[in-house]
């Protein structure tokens, strides 16, 4: 049984719009912590700010990928990553096999 995926070229500006929901939805999850009246020094708190700050990076590389036209290539095995997962994960940078061997 063969995984291969036909590729769905997104056009850039889908791209972006996808990205900037990402990062509103990450930045509008960080606003609500912070309004949440829990100490910083809370591990979870401070677990979740961390995760979302990192996402939000993730994100910004994306923006990079999308304007320099390798977004939706896999950074791992150069190959396309499917749509279906960059409708999921818009900011992804690996395919699903190269995301196991990276965790």
């Amino acid at each position: 049984m063969s995984l291969d995926v036909t590729r769905v070229e997104l056009h850039p500006h889908e791209a972006r719009q996808r990205l900037e929901h990402a990062r509103r939805s990450r930045l509008a999850q960080l606003e609500a912590l912070a309004g949440t009246g829990r100490t910083s020094e809370d591990h979870l708190l401070s677990e979740q700010r961390t995760a979302m700050e990192r996402t939000l990076g993730e994100i910004e590389e994306a923006f990079t990928r999308v304007e320099n036209g390798t977004y939706g290539t896999c950074l791992g095995c150069a190959k396309p990553i499917p749509a279906e997962r960059l409708e999921i994960l818009p900011y992804t940078r690996f395919c699903v096999a190269c995301q196991r061997r990276a965790t």
